[in-house]
């Protein structure tokens, strides 16, 4: 298994096998906290081979610096069966999230894993930003 794309951005789509990306970020700058990010997206794209052929489970955890979970874990099923006529295949996840919610600034990151191996992860930081005129 190869991760060709993990990114958070603003939204992404999976449109015939093709996954369209838009606004990729790894910073948050919020004026007030505790924060809530209104609406983000995550975007992976997975490249499998023949050998890896069957269940797989991916599985991703929105953490703090400390492990902490900031939003359930999800759980992604995914079947792998590559064409008779193809070295290997391609799938594409895309997770809409709401109202992430930041109770204080600092590292979190996106944790995946595919069968309970840790595969990567994709950082992102949250600072805290004063208005203008304070």
């Amino acid at each position: 298994m190869n991760i060709q794309i993990a990114v958070l951005c603003d939204a992404a789509t999976d449109s015939g096998g093709k996954l369209n990306i838009l606004g990729t970020f790894d910073t948050i700058n919020a004026a007030h906290m505790p924060a809530t990010h209104p609406q983000c997206s995550i975007a992976l794209r997975m490249v499998f081979s023949k050998i890896e052929e069957g269940p797989h489970k991916v599985k991703l955890n929105f953490v703090d610096e400390d492990g902490k979970l900031v939003m359930p874990a999800i759980d992604m099923p995914v079947e792998v069966a590559v064409p008779e006529d193809a070295n290997f295949i391609s799938r594409n996840f895309v997770v809409n999230i709401q109202q992430l919610k930041f109770p204080q600034p600092g590292l979190y990151s996106i944790e995946l894993a595919m069968d309970g191996r840790h595969e990567g992860s994709v950082p992102l930081l949250v600072r805290h930003t004063k208005p203008k005129g304070e």
